[in-house]
């Protein structure tokens, strides 16, 4: 297939979901699907290799936005309306190496640049079309882990339910930085970070349903760290760590991504290597998790996992084996059992709308 040309079929439904993989490995770019939402099955309508590498992706109605993981990286806009990805434009430069995650907030798009160690704030012009960076935040620091945290690794940006701030996850310096967007200039101001256990390399968050807490999984070490998030003074307090794989565990165990339940009772997180998914039962008003199973995620290398907006079926980008598979969710225990699965070469993302 020809960069930016998608082969097309099908019509469009109202479920759809999209797929970001590695085109470096031997990915489709941007893949489109149909998604049946009553057994959350993915039926594949069209792709686009525009953009390279575009490992994680963020949607906007009919406008998909998607980082190229590259050095120097870039950040790109689809229009995503028909069967198939529409590049809109070329991509835009992030003025940084590696971006790995991004996130919209107050009109402007947010990427995390690993290579790097920052976050780059893009605008959105009135069609949704990116323009050149406008304001940037540089981490500073390392960790104790040899060969993985010998400077600042920014992998994860995500405003805050409040929308009043910007967290940036940097495993790199295992902290959780919190800024300030300025949407009228694009601008972050620093506020404040918070320092979490050293070497355990955390990679991505997510919130709880009320605001008030968030949960940070680690990936050089296999846990996650619970934590108190007051939207207020935006501050992020660690309140305790729990596993994400059983005890005697062996082998290689990289956590990546954690969702949470819309319901606020359970957590979901993939773990490579081991090639599970955790499910975590939430009590105290979220302010602890109990591991209560791991199930084997349904191929190699788990890189993203998403829940499904009804929240019954949950979605696993594997990226060595090279699909997507689907989970039914228990209502009851959270348990997630195989639905079905579609090849996805170097699957590195799945956003649903």
């Amino acid at each position: 297939m020809d960069g930016g040309q998608a082969e097309q079929r099908g019509a469009r439904r109202p479920g759809r979901a999209y797929i970001g993989s590695f085109t470096s490995a031997g990915g489709r770019g941007v893949l489109a699907a149909d998604v049946d939402p009553e057994t959350g099955a993915l039926d594949i309508t069209g792709s686009s290799d525009a953009v390279p590498d575009p490992s994680f992706l963020a949607l906007d109605g009919d406008l998909l936005y998607a980082v190229s993981e590259t050095e120097p990286g870039a950040a790109a806009t689809f229009d995503v309306s028909g069967p198939a990805p529409r590049p809109l434009g070329a991509p835009v430069p992030v003025d940084a190496a590696g971006p790995t995650h991004l996130a919209l907030a107050g009109g402007h798009v947010l990427t995390a640049n690993y290579t790097s160690g920052s976050v780059s704030v893009l605008p959105r012009a009135a069609d949704g079309t990116l323009r050149p960076v406008t304001g940037q935040a540089r981490h500073e620091g390392g960790g104790p882990v040899a060969g993985r945290q010998e400077g600042p690794h920014a992998h994860q940006v995500l405003p805050d339910p409040s929308g009043r701030w910007v967290l940036a996850v940097d495993l790199g310096t295992d902290s959780v930085t919190v800024t300030a967007l300025d949407p009228a200039t694009g601008t972050l101001r620093p506020h404040g970070a918070t320092a979490l256990r050293p070497g355990t390399g955390p990679r991505h968050l997510a919130f709880h349903p009320d605001g008030g807490h968030a949960y940070v999984l680690n990936e050089l070490e296999p846990t996650l760290t619970v934590c108190r998030w007051d939207p207020a003074a935006g501050v992020l307090t660690p309140l305790g760590e729990t596993p994400v794989v059983p005890e005697g565990t062996q082998g290689a165990r990289y956590p990546s991504e954690v969702v949470a339940d819309p319901d606020g009772r359970f957590l979901w997180a993939a773990v490579r290597g081991a090639d599970t998914l955790a499910v975590l039962a939430l009590a105290e008003g979220g302010a602890s998790a109990r591991l209560t199973a791991s199930v084997p995620c349904g191929g190699h290398w788990p890189r993203d996992l998403t829940l499904a907006p009804s929240g019954r079926h949950l979605y696993v980008a594997n990226e060595r084996s090279g699909d997507v598979t689907w989970f039914t969710l228990d209502p009851q225990t959270g348990l997630p059992e195989r639905a079905g699965s579609v090849p996805a070469p170097a699957a590195s993302c799945v956003v649903l709308g």
